[in-house]
Protein backbone atom coordinates (compact mmCIF):
# COMPACT_ATOMS: atom_id res chain seq x y z
CA UNK A 1 0.00 0.00 0.00
CA UNK A 2 1.41 3.59 -0.12
CA UNK A 3 2.82 5.13 2.76
CA UNK A 4 1.80 8.74 1.19
CA UNK A 5 -1.25 10.74 2.85
CA UNK A 6 -4.15 8.31 2.20
CA UNK A 7 -6.01 9.06 -0.92
CA UNK A 8 -9.37 8.47 -2.27
CA UNK A 9 -9.68 6.68 -6.18
CA UNK A 10 -12.42 7.44 -7.80
CA UNK A 11 -12.59 5.27 -10.69
CA UNK A 12 -15.55 6.71 -12.51
CA UNK A 13 -14.34 10.97 -11.69
CA UNK A 14 -10.74 11.00 -10.92
CA UNK A 15 -9.11 12.03 -7.87
CA UNK A 16 -8.79 15.87 -6.23
CA UNK A 17 -5.81 17.63 -6.40
CA UNK A 18 -5.43 17.13 -3.13
CA UNK A 19 -5.30 13.45 -3.44
CA UNK A 20 -2.82 14.04 -6.67
CA UNK A 21 -0.39 16.48 -5.08
CA UNK A 22 -0.15 13.83 -2.01
CA UNK A 23 0.56 10.97 -4.97
CA UNK A 24 3.40 13.21 -6.64
CA UNK A 25 5.47 12.25 -3.18
CA UNK A 26 5.09 8.79 -3.74
CA UNK A 27 8.62 7.37 -3.40
CA UNK A 28 10.77 3.86 -4.31
CA UNK A 29 7.44 0.74 -4.22
CA UNK A 30 5.11 3.18 -3.22
CA UNK A 31 4.92 3.74 -7.43
CA UNK A 32 4.57 0.47 -8.24
CA UNK A 33 1.54 0.70 -6.30
CA UNK A 34 0.65 3.80 -7.79
CA UNK A 35 1.11 2.48 -11.05
CA UNK A 36 -0.92 -0.62 -10.20
CA UNK A 37 -3.70 1.72 -9.63
CA UNK A 38 -3.38 4.06 -12.66
CA UNK A 39 -3.52 0.45 -14.58
CA UNK A 40 -6.71 -0.83 -13.38
CA UNK A 41 -8.12 2.65 -14.38
CA UNK A 42 -6.83 1.89 -17.57
CA UNK A 43 -8.52 -1.14 -18.38
CA UNK A 44 -11.69 0.46 -16.78
CA UNK A 45 -12.26 2.81 -19.15
CA UNK A 46 -10.17 1.62 -22.38
CA UNK A 47 -9.41 -2.15 -22.04
CA UNK A 48 -6.57 -3.55 -23.42
CA UNK A 49 -6.63 -1.19 -26.91
CA UNK A 50 -4.12 1.29 -28.11
CA UNK A 51 -5.03 4.29 -29.75
CA UNK A 52 -2.14 5.27 -32.12
CA UNK A 53 -1.37 8.44 -33.81
CA UNK A 54 1.23 9.62 -36.28
CA UNK A 55 2.11 13.57 -37.36
CA UNK A 56 4.11 14.93 -40.19
CA UNK A 57 6.26 18.18 -40.07
CA UNK A 58 4.30 20.14 -42.63
CA UNK A 59 6.21 23.47 -42.85
CA UNK A 60 9.26 23.47 -40.60
CA UNK A 61 11.31 26.54 -38.76
CA UNK A 62 11.39 30.12 -38.68
CA UNK A 63 8.68 30.30 -36.22
CA UNK A 64 8.17 33.70 -34.58
CA UNK A 65 6.82 32.75 -31.28
CA UNK A 66 9.85 32.17 -28.65
CA UNK A 67 9.34 28.99 -27.09
CA UNK A 68 11.99 27.85 -24.80
CA UNK A 69 12.00 24.30 -25.67
CA UNK A 70 10.99 24.85 -29.86
CA UNK A 71 13.58 24.00 -32.18
CA UNK A 72 11.49 26.10 -34.56
CA UNK A 73 11.52 28.78 -32.96
CA UNK A 74 13.44 31.77 -35.00
CA UNK A 75 14.53 33.16 -32.04
CA UNK A 76 16.64 30.23 -31.07
CA UNK A 77 19.93 28.92 -33.45
CA UNK A 78 20.00 25.47 -33.92
CA UNK A 79 20.19 22.81 -36.87
CA UNK A 80 16.28 22.34 -37.66
CA UNK A 81 15.16 22.48 -40.86
CA UNK A 82 13.30 25.47 -42.70
CA UNK A 83 10.78 24.61 -45.65
CA UNK A 84 7.60 25.54 -46.66
CA UNK A 85 4.30 23.73 -46.90
CA UNK A 86 5.01 20.49 -48.09
CA UNK A 87 3.35 19.14 -51.44
CA UNK A 88 -0.08 16.85 -51.24
CA UNK A 89 1.88 13.84 -52.28
CA UNK A 90 4.34 14.19 -49.31
CA UNK A 91 1.30 14.37 -46.82
CA UNK A 92 -0.26 11.21 -48.58
CA UNK A 93 2.83 9.34 -48.62
CA UNK A 94 3.15 9.37 -44.89
CA UNK A 95 -0.07 9.05 -43.84
CA UNK A 96 -0.29 5.39 -45.98
CA UNK A 97 2.97 4.33 -44.40
CA UNK A 98 1.10 5.06 -40.64
CA UNK A 99 -1.93 3.52 -41.55
CA UNK A 100 -0.08 0.53 -42.62
CA UNK A 101 1.35 -0.07 -39.19
CA UNK A 102 -1.87 0.63 -37.50
CA UNK A 103 -2.57 4.45 -37.07
CA UNK A 104 -5.81 5.73 -37.26
CA UNK A 105 -5.04 9.05 -36.83
CA UNK A 106 -2.47 11.10 -38.91
CA UNK A 107 -2.03 15.06 -37.75
CA UNK A 108 -0.79 17.74 -40.19
CA UNK A 109 1.59 20.20 -37.90
CA UNK A 110 2.59 23.42 -39.57
CA UNK A 111 5.54 25.91 -37.83
CA UNK A 112 3.99 29.17 -36.78
CA UNK A 113 0.94 31.31 -35.58
CA UNK A 114 -1.16 30.62 -37.64
CA UNK A 115 -1.00 29.51 -41.71
CA UNK A 116 -2.21 32.40 -44.28
CA UNK A 117 -5.46 31.85 -45.97
CA UNK A 118 -4.14 30.21 -49.16
CA UNK A 119 -2.17 27.69 -46.48
CA UNK A 120 -5.04 26.81 -45.22
CA UNK A 121 -6.79 26.25 -48.39
CA UNK A 122 -4.14 23.49 -49.07
CA UNK A 123 -4.37 22.47 -45.75
CA UNK A 124 -8.10 21.74 -45.71
CA UNK A 125 -7.81 19.94 -49.36
CA UNK A 126 -5.09 18.01 -47.75
CA UNK A 127 -7.33 17.00 -45.01
CA UNK A 128 -10.15 16.14 -47.82
CA UNK A 129 -7.51 13.75 -49.18
CA UNK A 130 -7.19 12.33 -45.68
CA UNK A 131 -10.66 11.27 -45.02
CA UNK A 132 -10.95 9.09 -48.63
CA UNK A 133 -7.90 7.24 -47.15
CA UNK A 134 -10.21 6.13 -44.21
CA UNK A 135 -7.88 7.60 -41.94
CA UNK A 136 -8.94 10.19 -39.18
CA UNK A 137 -7.50 14.10 -40.04
CA UNK A 138 -5.94 16.00 -37.04
CA UNK A 139 -4.31 19.24 -37.71
CA UNK A 140 -2.06 21.54 -35.49
CA UNK A 141 -1.83 24.78 -36.89
CA UNK A 142 -1.31 27.20 -34.13
CA UNK A 143 -3.47 29.80 -32.79
CA UNK A 144 -6.93 29.55 -35.02
CA UNK A 145 -10.31 31.64 -34.76
CA UNK A 146 -13.60 30.14 -35.36
CA UNK A 147 -13.95 31.02 -38.95
CA UNK A 148 -10.51 29.21 -39.93
CA UNK A 149 -11.55 26.23 -37.55
CA UNK A 150 -14.85 25.69 -38.94
CA UNK A 151 -13.24 26.10 -42.40
CA UNK A 152 -10.83 23.33 -41.58
CA UNK A 153 -14.25 20.85 -39.75
CA UNK A 154 -16.49 21.84 -43.17
CA UNK A 155 -13.49 19.62 -45.18
CA UNK A 156 -13.43 17.00 -42.66
CA UNK A 157 -11.31 17.80 -39.90
CA UNK A 158 -12.28 15.20 -36.84
CA UNK A 159 -9.55 16.82 -34.04
CA UNK A 160 -8.17 19.67 -33.62
CA UNK A 161 -4.80 19.57 -31.32
CA UNK A 162 -3.47 22.67 -29.55
CA UNK A 163 -1.29 22.01 -26.02
CA UNK A 164 -1.61 24.28 -22.97
CA UNK A 165 1.98 23.47 -22.53
CA UNK A 166 2.34 23.71 -18.88
CA UNK A 167 0.65 25.84 -16.28
CA UNK A 168 -1.12 28.98 -16.63
CA UNK A 169 1.42 30.13 -13.60
CA UNK A 170 4.39 28.96 -15.13
CA UNK A 171 3.76 29.72 -18.70
CA UNK A 172 5.36 33.09 -19.17
CA UNK A 173 8.87 31.00 -18.10
CA UNK A 174 8.32 29.32 -21.32
CA UNK A 175 6.86 31.97 -23.66
CA UNK A 176 6.50 35.66 -23.63
CA UNK A 177 5.42 36.13 -27.55
CA UNK A 178 2.02 34.82 -26.65
CA UNK A 179 -0.36 33.71 -23.40
CA UNK A 180 -1.71 31.16 -21.70
CA UNK A 181 -5.27 32.50 -22.27
CA UNK A 182 -4.11 32.87 -26.20
CA UNK A 183 -4.17 29.63 -26.42
CA UNK A 184 -7.20 29.11 -24.00
CA UNK A 185 -9.52 31.06 -27.19
CA UNK A 186 -8.02 28.51 -30.05
CA UNK A 187 -9.02 25.64 -27.55
CA UNK A 188 -12.28 27.14 -26.68
CA UNK A 189 -13.42 27.89 -30.00
CA UNK A 190 -12.25 24.28 -31.07
CA UNK A 191 -14.57 22.72 -28.55
CA UNK A 192 -17.53 24.98 -29.89
CA UNK A 193 -17.46 23.94 -32.88
CA UNK A 194 -17.52 20.18 -31.38
CA UNK A 195 -14.27 19.41 -32.68
CA UNK A 196 -12.32 16.55 -30.90
CA UNK A 197 -9.81 18.00 -28.68
CA UNK A 198 -6.46 17.24 -28.04
CA UNK A 199 -4.43 19.15 -25.68
CA UNK A 200 -1.34 18.62 -22.91
CA UNK A 201 1.57 19.88 -22.66
CA UNK A 202 5.57 19.44 -22.16
CA UNK A 203 7.33 17.72 -19.13
CA UNK A 204 10.73 18.77 -17.56
CA UNK A 205 10.28 22.23 -18.59
CA UNK A 206 11.41 23.52 -14.88
CA UNK A 207 7.93 23.16 -13.73
CA UNK A 208 7.04 22.17 -9.94
CA UNK A 209 4.43 19.15 -9.52
CA UNK A 210 1.83 22.07 -8.98
CA UNK A 211 1.98 23.32 -12.14
CA UNK A 212 1.59 19.56 -13.78
CA UNK A 213 -1.14 18.93 -11.43
CA UNK A 214 -2.95 22.25 -12.45
CA UNK A 215 -2.26 22.07 -15.99
CA UNK A 216 -4.40 18.22 -15.55
CA UNK A 217 -7.05 20.31 -13.56
CA UNK A 218 -7.34 23.17 -16.43
CA UNK A 219 -7.71 19.95 -19.48
CA UNK A 220 -10.36 18.51 -17.30
CA UNK A 221 -12.33 21.37 -16.78
CA UNK A 222 -11.93 21.98 -20.36
CA UNK A 223 -13.01 18.75 -21.06
CA UNK A 224 -10.41 17.27 -23.70
CA UNK A 225 -10.44 14.13 -25.01
CA UNK A 226 -6.65 13.48 -25.59
CA UNK A 227 -4.26 14.10 -23.51
CA UNK A 228 -0.78 14.17 -25.13
CA UNK A 229 2.22 13.99 -22.60
CA UNK A 230 5.61 15.40 -24.20
CA UNK A 231 9.30 15.01 -22.27
CA UNK A 232 11.29 17.51 -23.06
CA UNK A 233 14.33 16.78 -25.51
CA UNK A 234 16.82 19.50 -24.95
CA UNK A 235 17.75 21.09 -28.10
CA UNK A 236 21.22 23.09 -28.34
CA UNK A 237 20.35 25.81 -29.54
CA UNK A 238 17.55 26.79 -27.12
CA UNK A 239 17.20 28.47 -23.92
CA UNK A 240 16.53 24.84 -22.46
CA UNK A 241 19.19 22.94 -24.47
CA UNK A 242 21.29 22.21 -21.22
CA UNK A 243 18.49 20.88 -19.41
CA UNK A 244 18.37 17.69 -18.29
CA UNK A 245 15.66 15.24 -18.82
CA UNK A 246 13.63 13.45 -16.60
CA UNK A 247 14.30 10.47 -14.93
CA UNK A 248 12.55 7.55 -16.44
CA UNK A 249 10.44 6.86 -12.98
CA UNK A 250 9.43 10.61 -12.74
CA UNK A 251 7.74 10.45 -16.52
CA UNK A 252 6.02 7.32 -15.48
CA UNK A 253 4.52 8.86 -12.33
CA UNK A 254 3.27 11.87 -14.35
CA UNK A 255 1.44 9.01 -17.09
CA UNK A 256 0.15 7.34 -13.84
CA UNK A 257 -1.21 10.87 -11.83
CA UNK A 258 -2.81 12.03 -15.39
CA UNK A 259 -4.47 8.78 -15.49
CA UNK A 260 -6.39 8.92 -12.42
CA UNK A 261 -7.28 12.99 -12.63
CA UNK A 262 -8.54 11.89 -16.11
CA UNK A 263 -9.81 8.41 -15.65
CA UNK A 264 -11.69 8.59 -18.62
CA UNK A 265 -9.75 10.58 -21.40
CA UNK A 266 -6.97 9.04 -23.46
CA UNK A 267 -3.46 9.17 -22.11
CA UNK A 268 -1.14 9.77 -25.17
CA UNK A 269 2.47 9.55 -24.89
CA UNK A 270 3.66 11.33 -27.54
CA UNK A 271 7.52 13.06 -27.85
CA UNK A 272 10.93 12.60 -26.08
CA UNK A 273 9.15 8.74 -24.82
CA UNK A 274 12.05 6.42 -25.94
CA UNK A 275 14.73 9.09 -24.52
CA UNK A 276 13.14 10.34 -21.28
CA UNK A 277 11.88 6.44 -20.47
CA UNK A 278 14.92 4.04 -21.77
CA UNK A 279 14.45 0.75 -20.69
CA UNK A 280 10.95 0.82 -18.88
CA UNK A 281 9.70 2.64 -22.05
CA UNK A 282 6.92 -0.37 -22.41
CA UNK A 283 5.95 0.54 -18.96
CA UNK A 284 4.02 3.31 -19.73
CA UNK A 285 0.71 0.78 -20.43
CA UNK A 286 1.43 -0.44 -17.03
CA UNK A 287 1.61 3.39 -15.72
CA UNK A 288 -2.09 4.02 -17.25
CA UNK A 289 -1.54 5.41 -20.45
CA UNK A 290 -3.71 3.96 -23.36
CA UNK A 291 -2.41 6.20 -26.52
CA UNK A 292 1.01 6.94 -28.60
CA UNK A 293 2.05 8.78 -30.97
CA UNK A 294 4.26 6.43 -33.52
CA UNK A 295 6.85 7.60 -36.12
CA UNK A 296 9.15 10.79 -36.05
CA UNK A 297 8.22 14.31 -34.22
CA UNK A 298 8.92 17.40 -35.36
CA UNK A 299 12.75 17.90 -35.56
CA UNK A 300 13.65 14.40 -33.66
CA UNK A 301 13.68 10.79 -34.87
CA UNK A 302 11.09 8.44 -32.92
CA UNK A 303 11.04 5.04 -32.92
CA UNK A 304 10.56 2.31 -35.91
CA UNK A 305 6.73 2.10 -36.01
CA UNK A 306 7.09 -2.05 -36.16
CA UNK A 307 9.16 -1.76 -32.87
CA UNK A 308 5.98 0.16 -31.14
CA UNK A 309 3.77 -2.51 -32.60
CA UNK A 310 5.57 -5.39 -31.11
CA UNK A 311 6.09 -3.34 -27.87
CA UNK A 312 1.83 -3.49 -27.67
CA UNK A 313 1.97 -7.03 -28.73
CA UNK A 314 4.10 -8.27 -26.11
CA UNK A 315 2.26 -6.55 -23.49
CA UNK A 316 -0.71 -8.07 -24.37
CA UNK A 317 -2.64 -4.86 -25.59
CA UNK A 318 -3.89 -4.36 -29.33
CA UNK A 319 -4.00 -1.49 -31.53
Amino acid sequence: MLHTEPVAINLDHGIDKHSALALSQSRGTELYDLFVMARRVREKFKGNKVDACSIINAKSGACPEDCSFCAQSAHSQTHAHVYPLLHKDHIMEAALFAKQHGVKRFCIVTSGKGPSNKELDKICHFVSELRKLEILPCATLGMLDPEKLSQLKESGLNRYHHNLETSEAFFSEICTTHTYQDKMKTIRAAKSLDLSLCSGGIFGLGESWEDRIEMAFALKEIGVDSVPINFLTPVKGTPLGDKAMLSPLDALKIIAIYRLILPDREIRVCGGRHMALRDLHSHIFTAGADGLLMGNYLTTQGRDPRDDVQMIQDMGLEI
